[in-house]
């Protein structure tokens, strides 16, 4: 049954005000209020489970600055896709720790960018502890959504990924479902699998408005089905069977046309609720550069347009989560009556006007 008031999910923590993934994001994302926190998980060499949005971390780290790696920049094909950089299963969790977060999208978020350099990548079980921490301090239940990223990939290089990720949540007491879990990824393979281990939670589907699976390309090739033909009615009606919910782009909700203009709410999220399904969508964002058409105001990329405009599109969905961005922003709309969260007066717990203390 759809919420009332959606989950409001800090997607990389906190990243429009904080490079994403480092420890002050999440700081903050807990700080102002949201339900959860998205922490996206990639290996490194030596088989530890490490925080980062995808596996090439040349934009999100330090690294390409950092003479005594550079033999490590390489070629690789990650998912069908041709890509050159540096890579997190090329490093031991010892050499990444010496690493420091970047900002990914500096020319956007140029305050963001102001805390390059200050926080070294964290490891999963970094996140689950300081979630777990902050739901005691606050004395609220906070959650985790888990995001497993590129499986048939590390699959393919030896890793058990089911089998890891199955027993960091265990070691961590994240496993038996006393917090609210939410494990997801865009194939639906390695869900399977996780679930197979035990793990309690929520298991969620993720779907682009373009493309297909990997883990179906890599079985079926050609003949895999698209995720526009899984987000169909007859395609829903199969995974009501397998997972809990899906999490869609947020285009495929606001259906916008050749213009620019939304049409919707499309029928997705009524559907998928016909099946028993819970929907999520992604990103949230306020920056005209992520918005529909429609919704922009102005031609500077990094201001923000009318983004309640498009947001109430998709509120109007009835979504049971959404991911957001700035987390204050997200929980003052979406959760109306429940302001965000005062972020407290310490450096550590920065409000996004300031500046958290740097973690060596």
């Amino acid at each position: 049954m759809p919420r009332r008031q959606p989950l409001v999910i800090g997607h990389r923590g906190a990243p429009g005000y904080r490079p994403e993934h480092s420890r002050s994001s999440y700081d903050l994302a807990l700080a102002l209020g949201v339900d959860a926190v998205e922490p996206d998980i990639v290996f490194t060499a030596d088989g530890v489970i490490v925080v980062r949005h995808e596996n090439e971390i040349g934009t999100t780290t330090d690294v390409a600055d950092r003479p005594e790696f550079a033999d490590r920049r390489t070629t690789k094909t990650i998912d069908g896709a041709e890509l050159t950089g540096w890579f997190t299963e090329d490093f031991t969790w010892d050499e990444l720790a010496t690493l420091r977060c970047r900002e990914r999208l500096p020319q956007l978020r140029a305050s963001s960018a102001s805390f390059d350099g200050e926080q070294a990548p964290l490891r999963l079980r970094d996140v689950l502890d300081l979630v777990r921490q902050a739901s005691l301090d606050q004395g609220r239940e906070i959650g985790v959504v888990l995001e497993i990223k590129h499986a048939t990939y590390f699959t393919g290089l030896g890793y058990d990924v089911a089998g890891a990720v199955a027993a960091e949540l265990r070691d961590a007491g994240w496993a038996d479902g006393q917090l609210p879990l939410y494990i997801e990824s865009f194939e639906q393979s390695v869900l399977d699998a996780v679930r197979a281990q035990g793990v309690r939670g929520t298991y969620v589907y993720l779907l682009e408005s373009a493309g297909r699976p990997y883990d179906l390309v890599a079985t079926h090739g050609h003949r895999a089905l698209t995720y526009r033909e899984q987000a169909e009615p007859a395609g829903l009606d199969v995974l009501a069977g397998q997972v809990d919910g899906i999490s869609v782009d947020k285009r495929m909700i606001l259906a916008p046309d050749k213009l620019g203009r939304a049409t919707g709410p499309a029928s997705v999220v009524a559907d998928a609720h016909d099946r028993g399904l819970r929907v999520f969508t992604w990103t949230c964002r306020p920056e005209n550069a992520f918005l529909v058409g429609q919704f922009r105001r102005g031609r500077v990329k990094a201001g923000f347009g009318d983004y309640e405009a498009e947001w109430r599109i998709i509120a109007d969905a009835g979504i049971d989560g959404v991911f957001v961005d700035h987390p204050d922003l997200g929980v003052t709309f979406f959760r109306p009556g429940r302001p965000a969260r005062p972020a407290g007066s310490s450096r550590n717990a920065a409000t996004p006007a300031g500046r958290s203390r740097r973690i060596g």
